[in-house]
């Protein structure tokens, strides 16, 4: 079993001692869309970790993000900008509602958003990822899912 695997069954199995813990929820449910794994299910806990901590951006980006990975860029598009409200300084939030400006079409927006990434810091995958999608001229690729 790798790394990741150990470490996602000892969240699960916190989970289930402590089921309404937002923080658990998110990190978990997060991970999950983040990978396009277990989608219906992860989002579900970032929904209830958003219904007991509403002013956290990280939270509302996990949100954000599931809408993203589902395909729902318009929904996206609104959390990840609530998202973004709460935490301006987030290079990871940034570039996400970059992504989502540019699937539903707000090419210029998406463009800002990147460039701003690279002024807040970003560690070195969230750069390069900016730094690629800004030299290539284009956006990210419609997600491709694993199991559902």
């Amino acid at each position: 079993m790798d790394r990741w695997k150990e470490g996602e069954a000892d969240l699960v199995e916190a989970l289930k001692l402590r089921p309404d813990e937002p923080e658990l929820l998110n990190f978990l449910g997060y991970s999950w869309i983040d990978r396009g794994e277990r989608l219906k299910e992860a989002m579900a806990m970032v929904e209830r970790a958003v219904a007991a901590n509403p002013r956290s951006g990280a939270m509302i980006d996990s949100l954000g993000w599931a809408h993203y990975r589902m395909g729902d860029y318009k929904t996206a598009v609104e959390k990840l900008e609530q998202a973004v409200e709460l935490e301006a300084g987030d290079p990871e939030i940034n570039n996400h509602l970059g992504d989502a400006y540019w699937m539903v079409g707000r090419k210029d927006e998406a463009v800002f958003q990147w460039r701003r990434v690279l002024t807040l810091n970003p560690d070195a995958k969230i750069r390069g990822d900016a730094e690629r999608k800004l030299a290539s001229g284009q956006g990210p690729q419609a997600p491709k899912l694993a199991t559902q």
